[in-house]
């Protein structure tokens, strides 16, 4: 993939703050509390978060392509504070698109100047991938929504200053075509968090979002009544290419400090990475991790020419998390004692990066999209029949 002048002189901005300003404290961040504010406002200050959100609102207007450089570059240095720039050009265009005017330029203004965060409220805990069977409620009263039930498996739970909350307007029947969208502020009455003891991506603080009777103003609907199923469905594809990326720049942070050590451990008197046994395993998973890299470039092309991507989009969903689990194991194998140790930050990334494995959908269903888009309605025919 060849970049214009524009993509080679954010990335390079952005390799900068990775490696000199997130990389070096990668493990002290995660006995922190949340995300550093401070931090995040660097990020916006340097052009960081949400690229591809229009200048009217201090963004870039740049290319998803581009989004996915800088995201990818971020996850090089800390895949935990790469995540506000996915969810910074995925929520601040839905934002964008289906906000009101004046809402929109509140919330996506302050989304690029790293001075707010969004969350998305999809996932229930009856069932994390049947998202179109939401049991979260909406009903019109007056000029306000009267939001009740509860939002789980959500970044940022406690720390959001706002959620995108998606929940039903119309009858249990209706499915995916009686769900609302709602912009939701989270200093609002009646709203209460949790945050739950994660394996990995700590920071990020997952959790339960419990609405009680929340009263949201109907100016905060996003687009129109029971049609805001699909434009979470739609950011899905681009969503998933982005974590594909952050999952290779986690990777590659490990590859190329495992290729150091390889370089500066002897043993017999020789370097071991003179040992076909010891280099060709990382020689594999380089190769790999370059494979999902140009997968989820290619997946972004399609995007910016508005071409359809969903298959592209599912296949390096899985195939980008799962590789570099992988990879990440291999580097700690190759290390012996010494990357079994905490000391390295190996360990985190391989916690950090099997989340990604989960959000957004599991390697499951990211297979059934593919056979889907390959082979039609009848790949998945059956599972839906008898789902129901």
């Amino acid at each position: 993939m060849i970049f214009d002048d524009d993509q080679i002189a954010l990335r390079d901005v952005a390799r900068r703050f990775a490696r000199e300003k997130l990389r070096p404290d990668y493990q002290k961040r995660e006995s922190q509390p949340g995300l550093d504010r401070a931090l995040l406002k660097e990020m916006g200050s340097l052009g960081l978060i949400g690229v591809n959100l229009p200048e009217e609102y201090g963004g870039l207007g740049q290319s998803h392509l581009t989004a996915g450089i800088i995201s990818e570059e971020i996850a090089y240095g800390d895949v935990n504070v790469a995540l506000v720039q996915l969810v910074g050009s995925l929520l601040g265009l839905l934002i964008h698109r289906y906000a009101k005017p004046e809402l929109a330029r509140h919330w996506v203004s302050r989304i690029v100047a790293g001075e707010a965060i969004i969350g998305l409220g999809l996932t229930e805990p009856r069932g994390g991938s049947d998202a179109a069977n939401l049991q979260v409620k909406a009903r019109r009263v007056g000029n306000e929504y009267i939001l009740s039930g509860e939002k789980t498996s959500i970044s940022f739970s406690k720390t959001a200053d706002a959620l995108i909350v998606f929940a039903r307007t119309g009858k249990p029947e209706d499915g995916a075509r009686g769900v609302s969208s709602f912009l939701v502020p989270m200093d609002l009455p009646g709203i209460q968090t949790t945050c739950f003891d994660d394996l990995g991506y700590k920071i990020n603080g997952r959790g339960s979002v419990f609405f009680d009777d929340v009263r949201i103003p109907a100016e905060n609907l996003m687009g129109e009544e029971n049609k805001g199923f699909m434009q979470v469905m739609v950011g899905f594809d681009f969503s998933r290419i982005l974590i594909g990326l952050m999952a290779a720049g986690t990777a590659q942070a490990s590859i190329d400090e495992t290729w150091e050590y390889m370089k500066e451990r002897q043993a017999m008197g020789v370097p071991i990475v003179q040992y076909q046994g010891v280099s060709f395993p990382i020689v594999e998973y380089e190769t790999l991790i370059s494979a999902c890299r140009q997968l989820c470039y290619h997946g972004l092309t399609l995007i910016d020419a508005g071409l359809p991507h969903t298959a592209e989009s599912a296949m390096v969903k899985w195939m980008g998390p799962r590789t570099a689990v992988d990879a990440i194991h291999q580097c700690i194998l190759t290390l012996g004692h010494y990357g079994y140790s905490k000391d390295t930050p190996h360990q985190q990334r391989l916690r950090d990066v099997i989340g990604l494995e989960i959000g957004d959908g599991t390697a499951t269903v990211m297979k059934l999209i593919i056979a889907r888009e390959r082979a039609g309605r009848i790949a998945v025919q059956y599972a839906t029949e008898n789902r129901k």
